[in-house]
């Protein structure tokens, strides 16, 4: 068999592993979040943690591989690398074992120890560099060993069919069709590459039924740039130092980050984002990540706007991971003392937010 034809056998045949490991995965739970006192606005969250690596990410490390194999990138032979705080590489890591690849996941410095022991799990390779090196280390790795850089902060919002083919935004709204107010009045997201907003937006707009009533709502953690950029449009803006809330905010505005489909942005403090999920606990009975801590303080404000004006509607958004990968940090009471994170008056305004009146 030459060459060619081996190469273009092993392309089907990953093709069609991706695909099929698609085809066993049903669609991920839409939750209806019932609170006492938001009577005419409906929360929910799509709950994107019960993937088989664990996360959102899941569904944007499918779509790059099958962009760098479609695009000849990415051989039966090929080093993929990828730099990522981890939830990204998990999922990466779970791909690249599924097409018998190597697979090297460049992270920053004080990553979750329980993300690198997943990463390792799905017999990958990590490769812990301060945050700010983590783009040059990853580039550096590929070229010495011949491989290809994914990077998913360039490739996350051309990687993914916006326009459907059960993107992430597709699937939420054929999900609250039979709901009482079916077109969110919001969806709210927040950004690490910037991908999955820009797929939302881009949705919103490509749909007519949505594009009139529909807002997207982004909001950003402490130590990152996205909001910065959001506001002055310099996209030269950096910051040295690296978001607390892992997966989301960058030290520089990432490529796939698109700010004109975006209606609205809003900076979350870090110890409101944890302060949320150690709430949402009580309302759901399991564990979530940070960002998702993040996503629901901001949709929680909506909700109230909306409850002031007198509007009744919903907002929708994303349970990103779950929270057993940070049992150390964010459900720890001493690494929350060490990084100065104080819930108590975050916890208090939730409680205020919700309480039926």
């Amino acid at each position: 068999m030459s060459g060619l034809c081996a190469q273009r056998n092993w392309v089907c045949e990953a093709v069609r592993r991706l695909n099929a490991d698609f085809n066993r995965s049903s669609d991920t739970h839409l939750i209806r979040v019932d609170l006492p006192g938001f009577s005419g606005q409906q929360l929910y969250l799509k709950d994107e943690s019960i993937h088989p690596s664990g996360s959102l990410k899941h569904r944007l490390a499918r779509s790059l591989y099958l962009y760098g194999i479609c695009n000849g990138a990415i051989g039966p032979d090929t080093v993929v690398v990828e730099s990522s705080s981890g939830s990204t590489a998990v999922s990466e890591a779970y791909f690249a074992k599924l097409l018998g690849l190597r697979f090297i996941a460049v992270v920053p410095e004080g990553t979750a120890q329980k993300k690198i022991d997943q990463i390792n799990f799905y017999g990958a390779e990590t490769r812990a560099v301060p945050a700010s090196q983590i783009y040059a280390e990853a580039e550096r790795i590929a070229h010495e060993t011949g491989g290809h850089y994914m990077d998913q902060f360039t490739y996350a919002e051309r990687a993914t069919d916006w326009r459907g083919n059960n993107n992430i935004a597709e699937s939420l709204f054929a999900q609250l069709e039979l709901e009482e107010h079916a077109i969110p009045d919001w969806v709210v997201m927040s950004a690490g590459t910037g991908g999955t907003s820009a797929t939302i937006g881009r949705f919103i707009r490509y749909r007519g039924d949505l594009s009139g009533k529909t807002q997207l709502c982004v909001a950003d953690p402490e130590n990152s740039v996205f909001y910065n950029y959001y506001q002055s449009g310099n996209r030269d803006v950096r910051l040295q130092s690296r978001s607390r809330i892992e997966g989301i905010g960058r030290p520089r505005v990432e490529a796939s980050f698109q700010p004109r489909v975006i209606d609205r942005m809003v900076q979350v403090p870090d110890a409101a984002s944890l302060a949320t999920i150690h709430w949402l606990e009580t309302v759901l009975g399991r564990k979530c990540g940070g960002s998702t801590g993040t996503n629901v303080w901001a949709a929680l404000h909506l909700m109230a706007e909306m409850r002031e004006a007198g509007r009744d509607g919903s907002v929708a958004t994303l349970i990103c991971d779950g929270g057993e990968r940070y049992l150390d940090t964010y459900y720890n009471p001493d690494w929350l003392a060490a990084q100065d994170l104080d819930l108590a008056p975050h916890l208090e305004t939730i409680d205020a937010l919700t309480r039926q009146g």
